[in-house]
Formats: structure tokens, sequence, C-alpha cells
């Protein structure tokens, strides 16, 4: 395959990207998944809003997961859609999980959507992906010394 080639089809492969993210943008902020009351909503489990998407959510995700292990399908660039095995033991997910939690309940936003939202008009959030950014970039950093 050529250089042009190659450039081409990686832009072509970006704007499929793009677009479905715009498309996943749009519809996270029109399901109210977003908002903040939505979410401090569930965390004081005051509504179902947010437990009826989860809810909706896993079942469609384990399905679609194993659609794709079973049809072998391939991501845009040829390369075989594979999963990793996660490594079993229970504090290094309730660390984790207690991080992201902490950091969801006190932003109101995962970072799934924080760019909706920065598209939205909540400018705000702008110091949220900072910050989402700077803490994997120190993980990258601290990753080969810590205890996995």
């Amino acid at each position: 395959m050529t250089q042009m080639a190659g450039d081409t089809r990686r832009a072509r492969e970006i704007w499929i990207y793009l677009i479905a993210g715009t498309i996943f943008g749009v519809v996270i902020t029109k399901a109210e998944v977003i908002s903040w009351f939505r979410i401090q909503e569930m965390f004081r489990f005051q509504g179902f809003h947010m437990f009826g998407i989860f809810g909706t959510a896993l079942p469609v995700a384990i399905l679609t997961v194993q659609f794709l292990k079973r049809s072998r399908i391939r991501a845009l660039d040829g390369q075989p859609i594979t999963t990793v095995p996660k490594a079993p033991g229970f504090r290094r997910y309730a660390f984790g999980g207690t991080i992201f939690g902490l950091g969801w309940a006190l932003t109101g936003a995962c970072p799934g959507p924080l760019f909706a939202l920065l598209g939205s008009g909540i400018t705000v959030m702008a110091t949220a992906i900072v910050g989402a950014i700077a803490g994997t970039w120190a993980y990258g950093a601290v990753q080969e010394r810590l205890p996995h």
C-alpha cells in the first residue's frame, strides 16, 4: 500500500470515528446521561433514570461483545478485534473504582461525556478534561512501579 493510500484510508477512519462520536454525544445529551442533575440523583439513590440506562446498556454491551467475538469482525484498519482477560483481584478494582467514582461524583461527569458536556456549552468541563488527561499521563508515568 502506498503512503498516499494509507493517508487517505486513515483520514476516512478518522471521519468515521468523528461522526460516530458526534452521534454518540447527541444521543447521550438528549437522553440526559450527561446531566449533572441526573448523575447527582443517581449517587443519592433518588431516581431510577441512570440505573435504567445502565441496566439497559449492560446487556447490550454483553451481547455486542459476544457477537464480535463469535463473528470475527475486524476493525476498520483490518486488525482482529480482541479482548484481553482482566487479572483477578478485589483490591485493585475496589481502589480504582473508588477513585473513578469519587471523580465522577465530584465533577458530575464520568470521562465518556466530558467532551459532550464541553460541546454543549459547559465550559468548566475543560478543567475536568485537563484533570483526566493529567491523571492518565501520571498513571502512565508510574505504571511500571505500581503493584499490578
